[in-house]
């Protein structure tokens, strides 16, 4: 059989599709990129917003209309919450809630053997995602992902070293990833953290660089900034940390106890006079139920305080089953549309300003892909750079970033 894959949504989800495809494999189906060449089709959900729902029912029709003999299995977050919507979809054979490979491939009618065993390798080049852990106990009322995947569930520290190592074999950079990685250890008894967990992994697992995806600014403890300010090879200077707004009034609304806009700024402060480079982005909610002109200034200025390389800016919206549809219509759609692109353009000048103080400075870089005559790389700090495919480059090297018309060049060291 052959399986097409296709994924919306995080690196979590990500991962679980790589799963699949490993699954796929041993059970003797053969996964390929073109659907015209398939049989069935997989196709991993995301619920965080409308619009990537959207997008999954789009592609499914899509498939169904170009090749109607195709059998489609839906899987992931969206699928867990289907209330019915997804299985009636033209070609669908199975919805599939989360992501156990068994459960996806037994939808196809396959026995997955060796479902569950350590990721080996990740369809992505030189980088790879390693999920430490799935689910979340918060419940920010905008969110629907912790009603899809459930509690906090932390994964053991020896499967990850030992499925590090595996990975560490084919890809140069490991990227930390889950749904809410700063809880790593506190569904345990044994004291671990996130901290302790990325220290096991720089120890056992040589050569590789680690990078962590998003996680919670004050989630950040001494542990991870020791070792992104003092092996900056080994951690990337990288922090994606959500705000999703600099008002405390709306972030009581959103339920997001944990923090202040006062105690997110301390502790970016904090990192940001330790580390000569950091390379810092954010998600931000805009048009939240009852935000104000006000709250939305309030957020301006603590961006523009901060040293944000990127920002990802969302327009509010509203999920099925979250609380914040409790709150009050959202922002009207024009208001929320020109206060994101406020953002955005207060985003765009933050990085020009920093990709310029990077001019002439090292970088450690990552090869990701080719495109036509030059590479695509990625830095310890998040910045996209692109080298001359002139001749053979090795997958990692150390070189000088040049800036040429707004972008950014390596110079092989």
């Amino acid at each position: 059989m052959r399986v097409y894959l296709h994924t919306f949504g995080c690196k979590a989800n990500q991962y679980d599709t790589e799963a699949v495809r490993q699954a796929l494999e041993a059970s003797g189906a053969t996964p390929v990129g073109d659907p015209a060449l398939a049989d069935a089709a997989i196709v991993n959900s995301c619920t965080v917003t409308h619009v990537a729902e959207a997008k999954m029912r789009g592609l499914v029709r899509r498939l169904a209309r170009q090749r109607p003999a195709l059998r489609t299995v839906v899987m992931g977050c969206a699928a867990a919450l289907d209330d019915g919507a997804i299985a009636r979809l033209p070609g669908v054979e199975a919805v599939v809630g989360g992501a156990e490979p068994s459960r996806v491939l037994a939808a196809l009618g396959l026995s997955a053997p060796n479902a569950g065993e350590l990721l080996r390798s990740f369809a992505r080049g030189s980088r790879a995602w390693l999920k430490i852990q799935d689910g979340c106990d918060e419940h920010c009322t905008f969110c629907a992902t912790t009603l899809a995947r459930g509690a906090n569930r932390s994964r053991p520290v020896d499967d990850l070293v030992a499925e590090a190592g595996l990975l560490a074999e084919q890809h140069e950079e490991i990227v930390l990833t889950g749904v809410h990685i700063g809880s790593y250890g506190r569904d345990g008894d044994g004291g671990m953290t996130l901290g302790r967990l990325v220290e096991e992994l720089v120890r056992q697992v040589p050569r590789v660089r680690f990078r962590l995806s998003s996680v919670e600014a004050t989630e950040v403890d001494p542990s991870l900034a020791e070792l992104m300010i003092g092996e900056p090879l080994r951690l990337a200077p990288h922090l994606h940390a959500p705000l999703q707004s600099g008002s405390d009034r709306l972030l009581k609304r959103m339920g997001r106890h944990w923090y202040t806009a006062r105690a997110y700024r301390d502790r970016i402060e904090w990192l940001a006079e330790r580390l000569p480079r950091l390379g810092l982005g954010a998600d931000v909610i805009v048009g939240f139920p009852g935000e104000t002109a006000r709250d939305h200034a309030a957020t301006m200025e603590l961006v523009s305080a901060l040293p944000f390389t990127y920002l990802h800016v969302f327009p509010y919206s509203e999920r099925p089953g979250a609380s914040a549809r409790r709150l009050g219509r959202p922002v009207d759609p024009p208001v929320a549309a020109a206060r994101s692109a406020e953002l955005r353009d207060l985003a765009a000048s933050h990085r020009q300003r920093y990709q310029a103080n990077r001019d002439g400075g090292p970088a450690d870089v990552v090869l990701m892909a080719r495109q036509a005559a030059r590479f695509q790389g990625l830095t310890e700090d998040y910045l996209t750079v692109y080298l001359p495919a002139d001749r053979a480059r090795p997958p990692r090297l150390p070189a000088t970033l040049r800036r040429r018309g707004g972008v950014l060049l390596a110079e092989a060291a």
